[in-house]
């Protein structure tokens, strides 16, 4: 049986190469599990089981593979020591999953502590519209690599959501715009459509909106789907690529 171990840390960075210089690549949440590929003394190359992603973590003492059974459901949801709401210990972002161990009133244990029950669903959960909660990450920062509440890149921003919902999805844009198969024309764009330059993806949220972490404005943001074609081409010298649809 493949040995997996899981990410017992609120948010851990993915390394290009095995030093805290390197790039970071992605971030594994809270909850993602992994497989050790090499060791070397203080790093280890993995490769992230939900997404098949590699790259260089730092030594830590992981957790053996846990089975998650809920899911956080809100931007960032706190941890506390006690089953109520005093001594915060930490946060989790959106997409972390949990073992829950126990129940109190309206607050579950896990490893870390207790959460409130209003702020996770069970791992098995899918929202009709897998997009329907995209826009609570609105004016969080964009950082390369991110996948957090704490700053997020592109194509993080399509890959949390598709994967909250138990549908695979791969990490670089480069890769999501190959993987999705159904093209669509520009004219007939709709609501939850995903738009691909070379490098970069937006998700439809209306005919005439989207929503994209965005680097030139250094946040997440909902923007003209023509203005901001038009605003890439002069900028970027870049033009769509691709429409694809789920």
């Amino acid at each position: 049986m493949t040995k997996y171990f899981t990410n017992n840390f609120a948010l851990i960075n993915l390394h290009k190469k095995p030093s805290v210089k390197s790039e970071v690549v992605t971030q594994m949440l809270f909850g993602d599990s992994f497989l050790v590929l090499k060791k070397t003394k203080n790093w280890l190359k993995v490769k992230i089981k939900e997404d098949s992603y590699k790259g260089y973590l730092q030594k830590k003492n992981f957790s053996k593979f846990l089975k998650p059974t809920h899911k956080i459901n809100v931007l960032k949801a706190n941890i506390y020591k006690f089953p109520y709401r005093k001594k915060k210990l930490n946060e989790l972002s959106f997409g972390s999953k949990i073992k829950v161990i126990d129940k109190k009133a309206k607050f579950l244990k896990f490893s870390e502590g207790w959460i409130y029950s209003g702020d996770v669903k069970p791992v098995s959960f899918k929202e009709k519209n897998f997009f329907k909660k995209i826009k609570v990450f609105k004016n969080i920062k964009y950082k390369w690599g991110g996948k957090s509440f704490k700053g997020i890149d592109c194509s993080a921003l399509i890959q949390i959501f598709l994967n909250f919902n138990n549908k695979f999805c791969p990490r670089d844009a480069k890769d999501q715009i190959r993987y999705f198969k159904k093209n669509v024309i520009f004219k007939n764009i709709k609501k939850n459509d995903i738009i691909f330059w070379k490098g970069h993806v937006a998700l439809a949220v209306s005919k005439k909106n989207l929503i994209h972490a965005y680097g030139p404005m250094k946040k997440t943001v909902i923007m003209d789907i023509n203005q901001t074609i038009r605003r890439i081409e002069r900028t970027a010298k870049l033009k769509v690529i691709g429409i694809k649809r789920l």
